[in-house]
């Protein structure tokens, strides 16, 4: 019994994680009808730039929003001067993002060495608590929260909110939102950057529990695909729902079934698609 808590309790904090990564990944997928490939890398540069803020101050949160605006930063250039002049091009801008994740990779290689660097937990959240008699790391179930928190703004944003109802029209009808006056390409560069800020501050929220090190990216990046063609994209429901259900799939085949952890996690991707294209929560565009 203490197997399968600890087991859910992991798939949860997992499910948590990928959902910061997922969510900026599915909506820019979704505006921007590109893959980007570079979205993994965004989680590793993340998970490093915070390892660099927490020497000089020693608070993971500080480190993760300072962390996830460097990325946002970054993310808002990459997509105006190199995005930008691709529109169009779909498959000039998957080569090109593929292109500056190697580059990424090979430049956090050289900045920061090639051995894992872990990141401390926050002291305060260093002793375990106690589920169903069971003692679990507290700092898993805090990710879990901080997801379910990001969720939930999110959604407030998105469905409550102005730009949420400009960002939902360009995801549905890009032509026809450009048509009533919507400006898409700030919602591009606003959602790009809201992408690449919740996946650097993912990489420092994650760092507790996976560290940084080299093929971080290559790690995450099929999970958050996975996810995004589970769910739908451009559905933050889609990306929540699909999230768990990958950390729960990845989690229980690792530990169930290690030489056929690839196809369990696969394989649901593959039935989906087959029967529902668009995803569980996908729409048909207008």
């Amino acid at each position: 019994m203490q197997y399968w808590i600890i087991q859910t309790l992991n798939s949860l904090a997992l499910g948590g994680l990928l959902f910061l990564l997922a969510a900026g990944f599915s909506l820019i997928f979704g505006l921007m009808r590109i893959a980007n490939l570079t979205h993994g890398s965004l989680y590793m540069l993340g998970a490093y730039v915070g390892i660099s803020v927490l020497k000089y101050v020693p608070n993971l949160w500080f480190a993760a929003i300072i962390g996830g605006v460097i990325i946002a930063v970054f993310g808002g250039l990459v997509e105006r001067l190199i995005l930008r002049p691709l529109s169009g091009n779909a498959l000039g801008q998957v080569l090109v993002t593929l292109g500056i994740s190697f580059i990424i990779a090979d430049l956090c290689l050289m900045v920061w060495g090639g051995d894992p660097i872990p990141i401390p937990t926050p002291r305060a959240l260093q002793q375990p608590v106690f589920v169903g008699g069971v003692a679990f790391p507290t700092y898993r179930l805090v990710v879990l929260a901080i997801a379910v928190v990001t969720a939930l703004a999110l959604y407030l944003l998105m469905d409550r909110t102005r730009i949420g109802a400009m960002i939902r029209a360009g995801v549905d009808d890009m032509q026809m939102a450009r048509a009533v006056g919507i400006p898409v390409s700030r919602l591009f560069t606003a959602v790009f950057c809201l992408g690449a800020a919740l996946a650097g501050a993912g990489g420092i929220i994650g760092g507790p529990i996976m560290s940084a090190y080299p093929g971080l990216d290559a790690d995450m990046l099929p999970l958050a695909l996975i996810v995004v063609m589970l769910g739908g994209v451009g559905s933050l429901l889609g990306a929540f729902v699909g999230s768990f259900l990958i950390g729960a799939v990845y989690t229980f085949g690792t530990a169930l079934l290690p030489d056929l952890a690839y196809v369990i996690l696969f394989l649901p991707m593959i039935v989906v698609i087959a029967f529902r294209p668009r995803g569980l929560f996908g729409r048909q565009s207008v």
